[in-house]
């Protein structure tokens, strides 16, 4: 293998999920049966909660201008592909039927609502295009968009439905006046190129105004584990699950994410500090600045001719994640729920409110409490959780125990369509206390599969646990029943037997979840019991424009996790790094079975077994896989100085994890 495609092995596979993934597949016929249990919890859940109460699809509808029929997006690179069909969703109409919590069928029509609408004159939104909102603010010269979707795809038609609906109105509005990101998660940014190119932003001076700290976490969000984090999002998102009622239904959050060609454009101005005011395009803005809430780094902010508030995404309609099934750090339940009481405060005034998510509100009572229940939402799952931590619970304890007060349980906006009290109870546990209990027999458990051996042991053998879980299956006992069968599985992964019965479990878990995720985590569980992991790939091509901006440091990070330290125990060995466009040149050795990295002085020569001398955009043509070894071989823009050899060593002590590692089988 030569070093260049070595390299290039390396360093895959860093961000979001893409394409490269089986078609969906229907579950077969023993999978679409809905238990009489099942059918019970879900009517017992439609009695609690005011279904019928249809304000939130009154506001959802407001201002509808015009809905684009078909809404379907086709990829750039393969027009026959889409990367944005919501005619998928087109049977989400009438009654819930039994395979769906009726809940999060609600949701799920909300969701579906699509078009652009006019919030108030001047502000529109459009939804349903993505799994985020673009939103559009009358400028004095132009148009002020806020998060330009996940694609660049999606975010072009979606801009040009709007103009060919706006313009007419606004003759003398003249394209786009200025860009904001609300915060560095990919379906807020990635579509950026897809409405204006950086040469027009650069030529025009056009403001691209985003909260501190957007570049580095917008870059390397998810670089590291980016391998296992976009596994996850498989199962999270039902990547692979139908669209229909035995399938993946809608997140919750929105549909889904728009897999298509993502983007990014660099800030020019930062909002740092809370009531940061700027005046962009004519239009007066008062900035809340929030990090460490729903994102790293993030802003809310206030139009005061308007009266109008954008949470972005620390208010949602809907709980929200503390900690996310796709993998990522624990967020903060204290620091949110307290910026949303000082945006309470601060723009008290504030007759309409608008998100990234979900839609408006209007009228200065009805805003004010919604921010208290997401407010409270959050400080009451910290607090509790706390306590009961404090009285020496465990967090599967605590998960169990915790209940919501009766006057937040019935409200649409703190129920756990995409985060969950569960999860989130977990996840302040986890923030104060790590993942060990404090109890001995948990501080260095046996791995998965010896544990397994042991219990189907235990059991008195297979067909013993088997019986024992059917016995708990036939009586609705679903969680006992598929604890018992995921050790019977990881002790025996061939039978069959019990892996279809774990996948029936899963099949009903899923029916009953009001979580848009824990619905498709379950049911992708259970299809790929059925039919095994997919054959996944990442097409890092459609992550070009971003690698772009990612400082190179951060692919030398990943790199350092990919180090086989078996073999690398007794190497020292040493390569220089020098990209003669960027005048960055680094050196990296290996010490102790570990990677190191540091950028080389200007003129340093340091002794090296080898030095690569390359561009950065044919590193990052090499990373996408869009330059063959043929083209990296006799390209001018490489060459190596040293031994060419050495160098093939040095890389080939870096392995490429396997993107489609199993889950709900042992490796």
């Amino acid at each position: 293998m030569s070093a260049h495609k070595t390299l290039l092995f390396s360093l895959a596979g860093l961000t979001l999920l893409t394409g490269c993934n089986p078609a969906a597949t229907t579950p077969d016929s023993h999978g679409q049966k809905v238990s009489a249990y099942t059918t019970a919890a879900n009517q017992q859940l439609q009695q609690q909660l005011p279904l019928a109460d249809q304000q939130d699809f009154n506001d959802a509808r407001r201002g509808l201008i015009a809905s684009q029929q078909p809404l379907r997006v086709s990829a750039e690179r393969n027009p026959d592909q889409s990367v944005w069909d919501m005619t998928q969703y087109a049977f989400i109409q009438g009654e819930a039927p039994d395979s769906v919590n009726p809940s999060l069928w609600r949701q799920a029509k909300l969701n579906n609502i699509h078009g652009l609408f006019e919030v108030t004159p001047g502000i529109y939104q459009l939804r349903g295009f993505d799994l985020a909102n673009m939103t559009l603010i009358k400028g004095d010269s132009g148009w002020i968009v806020i998060d330009p979707l996940t694609s660049r795809e999606t975010a072009a038609n979606a801009f040009r439905f709007a103009m060919q609906q706006l313009q007419p109105r606004y003759p003398q509005l003249t394209g786009i006046s200025a860009v904001l990101f609300t915060h560095p998660h990919l379906d807020h940014f990635g579509g950026a190129l897809g409405i204006i190119s950086q040469q027009e932003i650069d030529q025009r001076h056009i403001p691209v105004i985003a909260p501190q700290g957007f570049m580095e976490e917008a870059t390397s969000e998810n670089i590291i584990a980016g391998n296992a984090m976009s596994r996850r999002a498989m199962f999270m998102y039902g990547k692979n699950l139908p669209r229909d009622i035995w399938g993946h239904v809608g997140s919750g959050l929105g549909k889904s994410p728009a897999f298509g060609e993502f983007s990014i454009l660099q800030p020019n101005q930062l909002v740092d500090h809370t009531l940061q005011e700027m005046t962009i395009d004519g239009v007066d803005f008062r900035f809340q600045y929030t990090p460490e809430s729903e994102a790293p780094a993030e802003f809310t902010f206030y139009l005061p001719q308007y009266r109008a508030f954008c949470g972005a995404e620390v208010m949602s309609r809907h709980m929200h994640n503390l900690y996310t099934p796709r993998g990522a750090k624990v967020r903060d339940a204290m620091k949110w729920s307290a910026y949303i009481e000082e945006a309470r405060r601060l723009f008290a005034d504030a007759d309409i409110y608008f998100g990234s998510h979900h839609w408006p509100i209007w009228g200065q009572e009805n805003i004010q409490t919604f921010l208290k229940q997401q407010r409270d939402t959050y400080k009451f799952i910290h607090d509790q959780t706390v306590r009961r931590m404090n009285q020496g619970m465990t967090a599967g304890e605590i998960a169990e125990d915790l209940k919501m007060p009766a006057s937040l349980a019935t409200v649409f906006s703190s129920r756990g369509y995409y985060g969950t009290l569960k999860h989130n109870a977990r996840a302040v546990y986890q923030a104060y206390m790590g993942w060990y209990d404090g109890n001995p027999a948990h501080l260095d458990p046996l791995p998965d599969t010896a544990r397994a051996a042991g219990y189907v042991d235990l059991a008195g053998g297979a067909d013993a646990l088997y019986s024992k879980a059917s016995a708990a299956f036939a009586d609705g006992r679903y969680r006992w029943s598929a604890e018992l069968l995921n050790h019977l599985v990881f002790a025996q992964p061939d039978n069959g037997k019990a892996r279809e019965l774990l996948a029936r479990n899963y099949d009903q878990l899923g029916y009953q979840a009001e979580s848009g995720p824990w619905r498709d985590i379950y049911l992708t569980g259970a299809m790929e019991l059925r039919d095994g992991k997919p054959d996944s790939g990442i097409n890092l091509a459609t992550m070009k424009e971003i690698f772009l901006q990612t400082p190179v440091s951060n692919f030398f990070d990943t790199l350092s996790v990919r180090l086989k330290a078996e073999d690398a125990a007794d190497k020292d060995w040493r390569i220089a790094i020098r990209f003669t466009d960027l005048q960055q040149n680094y050196l990296l050795w290996i010490e102790n079975a570990v990677l190191h990295y540091r950028p080389l002085a200007e003129n340093e020569t340091p002794a090296t077994d080898a030095t690569l001398n390359l561009t950065h955009p044919l590193f990052v043509s090499m990373l996408t896989g869009e330059a063959g070894i043929k083209d990296t071989l006799f390209s001018d823009n490489l060459s190596v100085d040293g031994s060419t050899l050495d160098l093939i060593r040095f890389f080939s002590l870096f392995e490429q994890p396997d993107p489609a590692f199993a889950i709900v089988l042992p490796e």
